[in-house]
């Protein structure tokens, strides 16, 4: 699909403004494919493919978290690293009423309301990561140095191997 013909979504419109660079990758969305799924069709390994995870912490704070497609968050590691009692995956609604995208579609990019981004260490580490555009079925192939650009983004250390 031509870029022109890519929807403009939030992540998309803020990353232009930004001048960041990336290529849209899209694929068949598939519910319940996770990232394995858009691993397989693009041909990429499933590492390079970064979840946008939403999350709450102590009174339903919202946050995101930035993981390898192939790895777990480990919320007991990431309630020790950002000094909290606890941290659990918010619900589906939830997460929509935060960041204004759809469960399968949520783009750590132009969310509705500005949350804290955690990002798992060795993402950063990586030539090229996809991650969500903001759509179910389009991710965007971006270089993982470009998200400080975009995001006020904290490393973390709590991936655990799926």
């Amino acid at each position: 699909m031509a870029r022109d013909r890519v929807p403009k979504t939030p992540a998309i419109r803020l990353l232009d403004s930004k001048q960041i660079s990336y290529e849209v990758r899209l694929y068949s969305y598939e519910d319940h494919g996770g990232t394995h799924h858009a691993a397989e069709e693009l041909g990429i390994p499933e590492h390079q493919v970064v979840k946008t995870l939403v999350l709450e912490a102590d009174h339903k704070s919202p946050l995101i978290v930035l993981m390898h497609g192939d790895r777990s968050v480990s919320t007991k590691q990431l309630a020790r690293q950002i000094d909290t009692k606890r941290v659990v995956p918010c619900d589906p609604h939830s997460a929509h009423k935060h960041t204004g995208y759809v469960v399968g579609g949520i783009s750590p990019f132009g969310t509705r309301a500005e949350l804290p981004v955690y990002v798992e260490k060795t993402i950063l580490g990586l030539d090229r990561i996809v991650i969500n555009g903001g759509r179910r079925g389009l991710l965007l192939e971006i270089d993982p140095r470009d998200l400080p650009k975009v995001l006020d983004v904290e490393e973390v250390e709590v991936g655990i191997a799926d």
